[in-house]
């Protein structure tokens, strides 16, 4: 994959720059497995904003994704790799010999055609099987991992993101995230070999704000612009600082760098190396 680049033509095409979409081999989705998405536009059912900078964006239906690979060991065929607007990875179709098919997060290099299988018992290392994490070699780099067995990946499917295996023991497998975190997953959680498709989402450039309407995200005003009776930062003659000794919210709440996870969580045990 790589990143195009436009000719000043227009001042929005002056720093835009999109994925080239050299990988996609299909413009439209299959039916069935497409459907409506409400968009809430960050309201709550009273019609209250309680997430501030979100619209509509552009019409699109949401393409239901496989995250379970619970068809075990039938073999499906990648059919398509198609584009997915709710997400920045790809997606592939595959066509299982029983006659079904579904959406899968497309690993990076999946080539058309090729076999793969979500399995518990095969032990075949190849890109977009789906396999336990106690069969997969330390060394190994996987996404789609599932904190609890059965209820699908949650971990490392955003564009370009993968986990390693760095240890094993007798219920537990060690992992580094894309984060840097290091935590423990039960060894019986599946995992898909692979890194996630369109590596290089990170490095596209809006290049316009009209672009970001389309994505659904609103204009943010800064703090220090506003007046005092609308945020904490904002008053002062001309151009003047926040004049408090650390950024907050709206509400007063401190901002940028405080930890909000809860150090009462069940799941810190698990955590060897916090993010950062």
């Amino acid at each position: 994959m790589s990143i195009r680049t436009y000719k000043a033509y227009t001042p929005g095409t002056r720093n835009k720059t999109v994925s080239d979409f050299k990988i996609i081999t299909k413009n439209k989705p299959c039916k069935n497995l497409v459907i409506h998405k409400h968009f809430k536009c960050g309201r709550n059912n009273q019609g209250k904003i309680t997430s501030r900078h979100r619209e509509r964006g552009h019409k699109k239906q949401y393409r239901i994704i496989d995250f379970k690979r619970d068809k075990k060991d039938i073999a499906a065929k990648v059919a398509s790799i198609e584009y997915d607007p709710n997400r920045n990875a790809r997606i592939a179709l595959l066509h299982y010999k029983d006659g079904t098919k579904s959406y899968i997060l497309c690993p990076s290099n999946l080539e058309i055609g090729t076999q793969i299988t979500s399995s518990k018992d095969n032990n075949v290392i190849q890109i977009g099987n789906s396999l336990p994490l106690y069969k997969i070699p330390l060394g190994l780099i996987v996404h789609n991992i599932e904190l609890t067995p059965g209820r699908g990946g949650q971990i490392a499917r955003a564009a370009g993101t993968y986990a390693r295996i760095i240890a094993k023991d007798e219920r537990f497998v060690t992992l580094k995230l894309p984060s840097n975190e290091i935590r423990l997953v039960k060894k019986e959680c599946l995992a898909t070999i692979g890194q996630v498709s369109n590596i290089e989402s990170g490095l596209i450039t809006i290049g316009k704000a009209g672009r970001s309407r389309w994505l659904g995200k609103r204009p943010k005003v800064r703090g220090i612009a506003m007046n005092p009776v609308d945020h904490p930062h904002g008053g002062g003659e001309g151009k003047s600082p926040i004049g408090r000794k650390h950024p907050v919210t709206p509400w007063g709440k401190p901002a940028l760098g405080v930890k909000t996870r809860n150090i009462k969580k069940n799941s810190n045990k698990y955590i060897l190396q916090n993010k950062g």
